[in-house]
């Protein structure tokens, strides 16, 4: 009896079977990026970018094979799992430069506060699931229960930026299964009201004496420099002051890779992770900030044509909510860096170093080919 050969073709077939050829380009693409800018703002992570491009790819690849049924099973464990780490992070956390946001495992440290960017809105998702068609005014308000226990255990850190992505990735799923426009529409007005005020109030506001009793004190001088970055330009004001000259000096067509001078005379605060926006403009200028902008165009045009095609209630609402994850890091991230927002600590989404962030918005583009992967698998 002829033994089967082994086919190479074959293997890669099966490798590449759960994979969406769509994500994967914009996903190439983005880390191409990323690699290119991290050469240029620190060439000194390159081989540890390398690591996290390859455990970020391994958990998004293992993530596309499990069905969305298997995902939802494990929402609640993850749920439980995210707030007892958050509660022990309050308890026995770490705390560096003023927040105490890790936890020390012993063999390695971990910010719990990640794992809740996946496991909320994979909670919230069940959660609706259980209630499909039968949704009631009460099931609301215990959905905001779930998500405003992680949220206030991570605002207490304090970490603003993180807080504000768990509760929108919640708040995603919420809106998406049903929530009314009549309860919409008043907390919209009540913010603009309040944005409103602190720009047309700003220099009382900003006085050292006033305090915001609802932030911290780092958080109230952000926004003040928001609203004023020339108030203090050797200061707080600093990072933003060069990231906006950083952004405005790379014009059409930018200085050219590795020769930008607020880059490479560091200039630029925070240039690997958070302000790596600012370096991808002065070097490649309008013209690659556009092809950026494109890719991420294409990622959330995918995500949407998911959710759209989902088979399920609870996968419609994962996949909408995980595409608007994406594009709200996106949004806050660029925004801080070019002045129209306060600075938050969000990074640029698959660009800015940083594992845990990778990972955590890897294991997203893993949940939608799972999604989209389930179409034809099965309809559960």
């Amino acid at each position: 009896m002829n033994e089967p050969r082994f086919n190479p073709f074959a293997l890669v077939r099966a490798l590449v079977r759960p994979l969406d050829p769509v994500l994967v380009l914009v996903l190439a693409t983005l880390l191409g990026y990323a690699h290119l800018l991290m050469r240029s703002a620190s060439p000194e992570r390159v081989d540890t970018q390398l690591v996290h491009f390859a455990v970020a790819l391994a958990g998004m690849w293992l993530l596309a094979w499990l069905r969305p049924k298997r995902l939802l099973a494990l929402a609640v464990p993850l749920y439980a799992l995210g707030v007892i780490l958050l509660v022990a992070v309050e308890l026995f956390g770490e705390v560096s430069k003023g927040a105490q946001r890790w936890l020390d495992l012993g063999v390695t440290r971990i910010q719990p506060s990640e794992l809740m960017k996946i496991a909320m809105p994979l909670v919230l998702a069940w959660f609706f699931q259980q209630r499909e068609g039968e949704t009631r005014a009460i099931d609301f308000v215990l959905a905001g229960v779930l998500l405003a226990l992680p949220v206030g255990l991570i605002v207490v850190q304090p970490d603003l930026g993180t807080s504000l992505l768990v509760a929108a990735s919640g708040l995603y799923v919420i809106f998406f299964a049903g929530l009314s426009w009549k309860l919409i529409i008043p907390l919209l007005v009540a913010g603009v009201i309040g944005l409103g005020s602190i720009v047309a109030f700003g220099d009382t506001l900003c006085q050292p004496e006033v305090d915001w009793q609802v932030l911290h004190e780092y958080q109230k001088q952000r926004v003040c420099t928001l609203l004023d970055p020339t108030r203090d330009p050797l200061g707080k004001g600093f990072h933003i002051i060069q990231s906006t000259i950083a952004i405005g000096s790379g014009g059409i067509t930018g200085k050219g890779w590795m020769d930008g001078t607020q880059t490479h005379l560091a200039f630029l605060p925070e240039r690997h992770t958070d302000f790596i926006f600012a370096v991808l403009a002065e070097e490649f200028g309008l013209l690659g900030t556009l092809v950026l902008l494109a890719t991420y165009a294409v990622l959330l045009l995918r995500g949407f044509a998911i959710a759209a095609a989902a088979p399920t209630h609870a996968s419609r609402l994962l996949a909408g909510a995980i595409t608007l994850i994406f594009f709200t890091y996106a949004f806050v991230n660029m925004g801080m860096v070019s002045g129209i927002l306060p600075v938050v600590g969000v990074p640029l989404p698959f660009i800015s170093y940083g594992g845990t962030a990778l990972v955590t918005l890897c294991l997203g583009i893993g949940i939608l080919m799972s999604i989209q992967r389930s179409r034809f698998a099965d309809k559960g």
